[in-house]
């Protein structure tokens, strides 16, 4: 992924972020899993700056890597997909609704979530070489 740039920022942020139905159900079969790729791409259209780098639904969790602009917290990027998406799935499948009558939505509370960095080596080189690469004399690849 190249680096992003804004108004005020240069960025390369990157998340690795899992999350589970409310007792781990295995409830995102074929067909749920088809509708929660069209609502993760739907969140996208309020939120144009998050980037999906990779999506893989099992049956008993999500995992999605996504860039996103620092400006936002991890926690309300999380929140927005599992609030939007989780509230679609309750309305499209019958069944859902009824495994989850009691306890609200189908999402577990919790979530997993880790940066995706660039190499050590690569940085230290960066660092290294940045007052070359400022003055135009150096050319890093990343």
């Amino acid at each position: 992924m190249e680096m992003r740039r804004q108004a005020h920022v240069v960025y390369r942020c990157q998340y690795h972020i899992v999350w589970i139905p409310r007792y781990r159900y295995n409830v995102l079969v074929d067909g749920v899993k088809e509708y929660l790729l069209i609502k993760l791409d739907e969140v996208r259209k309020y939120y144009p700056e998050v980037e999906y780098v990779e999506r893989n639904i099992q049956k008993d969790h999500v995992h999605v890597v996504i860039s996103f602009p620092p400006r936002h917290s991890i926690a309300k990027v999380v929140q927005v997909m599992k609030q939007n998406t989780g509230k679609a799935l309750k309305e499209k499948f019958d069944y859902l609704k009824r495994l989850y009558w009691r306890d609200g939505g189908i999402w577990s509370v919790g979530y997993f979530v880790s940066t995706v960095g660039l190499d050590e080596a690569m940085i230290q080189r960066y660092v290294r070489y940045q007052e070359k690469e400022d003055a135009g004399q150096a050319k890093l690849v990343f």
